[in-house]
């Protein structure tokens, strides 16, 4: 699978399961179990989802040895410390680190703070990596002259979604962007006839046309599935690619104007 060099030898996978909405308990653990089967190396949860504790367990029954999975989680910068946070989140994971740890959403007044937090955090090993989420590129350049910058911004990003000048911002300061909802929420898309007439004429998947598309565009795309089926066809992206057309008109679908927010 195809990864992006967060620096220090920490390698994130372009491909990831998110967990967002899923029920703890049997639904995200069977979700996690499924897309490890089917070669994903990457799974995204978050202290809001409230399924840390079923996506530590389904890691753990797994034959996966954990250094092998990039596992992400992340918080909410409110009144409690991040470090103390996370402490919460490993136990609930039942690991000693977790890959990523993200600021899920920028509090006003709170980023600075929120910031040294996770800087603590990976000082003390429990993060390999931090950075930030639904972060606009506004937020992003204040970031140009820190200490240390977020190896990650993860935004709402998609061909309906397609932050252009976010995109650039994060790649001007070194910075991967992730995508989440890639196939929106939903997957309301997925009948667009652009995207259905790319799918059958490469006898592909509407979604597998769009995450490509994301790939492609330089991101890490975390698609939401608990359905084994659809786990499975949306890890079939890289033996595949885009032409410089498909790519246009795609690109065509954006309904932001490019923006650099994120939301």
């Amino acid at each position: 699978m195809e990864v992006r060099d967060l620096g220090n030898g920490v390698l994130m996978p372009v491909l990831g399961l998110g967990v967002w909405q899923m029920d703890d308990g049997q639904e995200a653990e069977q979700a996690v179990e499924w897309a490890l089967e089917a070669g994903y190396r990457h799974i995204d949860t978050a202290q809001m989802y409230r399924n840390e504790r079923s996506v530590g367990a389904a890691l753990a029954r797994s034959s996966v040895p954990r250094e092998e999975v990039f596992v992400t989680t992340k918080w909410i910068p409110m009144a409690n410390r991040g470090v103390g946070e996370l402490e919460h989140s490993l136990e609930r994971l039942g690991m000693a680190y977790v890959d990523l740890y993200l600021i899920h959403w920028p509090v006003p007044g709170r980023t600075g703070a929120a910031w040294r937090d996770l800087e603590q955090a990976k000082e003390r090993g429990l993060a390999r990596t931090i950075g930030v989420s639904n972060y606009g590129s506004d937020r992003m350049e204040k970031f140009a002259s820190a200490r240390s910058r977020p190896a990650v911004n993860q935004v709402y990003f998609s061909p309906f979604h397609y932050r252009r000048r976010l995109l650039e911002a994060c790649e001007r300061l070194g910075v991967v962007l992730e995508a989440y909802s890639p196939l929106e929420q939903g997957g309301r898309e997925l009948e667009h006839p652009t995207i259905t007439g790319i799918a059958s004429r490469l006898e592909r998947s509407p979604a597998q046309v769009m995450l490509r598309w994301g790939i492609q565009r330089g991101t890490v795309v975390i698609p939401k599935s608990s359905r084994r089926e659809r786990i499975v066809s949306n890890a079939e992206l890289f033996d595949f690619e885009l032409s410089d057309a498909d790519m246009a008109a795609l690109d065509g679908l954006d309904r932001t104007g490019g923006t650099g927010r994120a939301r």
